[in-house]
């Protein structure tokens, strides 16, 4: 077995997959970090649109901020323990992606990323924020409806800064724990809570949240034990 970048062994029949997702998955065009700074500042400038379009909100219409994040978290929760975990009816690619092919590239055990390659298999594929926009619009101009414009754009603003930060922090978590970005405080602490979830045997039961377990602790899912 050979030390990845974190110098934490990897298991032989994890570095088998691992070589066969980058010789079946991963093309010779790809670049990880190009698709890091692609989500990054795509992310940034519709949420950059979303704030511009904000005018003179009043206090009412920042406090929909936090419900908003709220209502993101549960969504993330739900997604990730629902289709992420069990195979649904339309959303198989779903399941394949991140239970046949992620926990299996990233276990409890070997968690880095070997090279910026790796990046593949941590980030959401680029066309995902332009499905997210898709999905996030229709709900932003019901609210300008039902509430005020201001309510719509704020809450463009917050859903796509949640998936930016859950991109970034998903992609802190799977990187070497040595490395500037995995030897912040908060890195390291919401790190131990998906190494949990990275474990096989208790993936499909505990540590769902992968930004704040903020449903983990509502639903009685999160678990802390290593």
């Amino acid at each position: 077995m050979k030390p990845s970048r974190g110098d934490a062994v990897i298991p032989e029949r994890v570095r088998a997959y691992r070589e066969q997702h980058r010789a079946e998955h991963i093309g010779p065009r790809y670049r990880g970090w190009a698709h890091f700074a692609t989500t990054t500042f795509g992310s940034l400038t519709a949420i950059a649109f979303a704030v511009w379009r904000v005018d003179a909100p009043t206090a009412i219409e920042l406090a929909m901020v936090p419900v908003f994040f709220v209502f993101a978290n549960l969504v993330e929760y739900l997604g990730h323990r629902g289709p992420m975990h069990h195979r649904r009816t339309g959303l198989g690619i779903i399941f394949e992606r991140h239970t046949l092919q992620h926990h299996v590239f990233y276990t409890h055990e070997a968690m880095e990323s070997e090279s910026s390659r790796d990046f593949q298999m941590v980030l959401f594929p680029p066309l995902m924020l332009a499905l997210l926009l898709g999905i996030v619009g229709p709900i932003a101009a019901l609210l300008g409806l039902l509430a005020t414009p201001n309510v719509g754009w704020l809450f463009v603003a917050t859903a796509v800064g949640y998936f930016l930060t859950y991109e970034w922090l998903h992609w802190a978590y799977h990187q070497p724990p040595t490395t500037r970005i995995g030897r912040l405080r908060v890195v390291q602490r919401l790190r131990r809570h998906h190494v949990v979830h990275h474990d096989p045997h208790r993936m499909t039961k505990v540590n769902f949240n992968i930004t704040f377990p903020i449903g983990d602790r509502l639903f009685g899912t999160s678990d802390s034990t290593p």
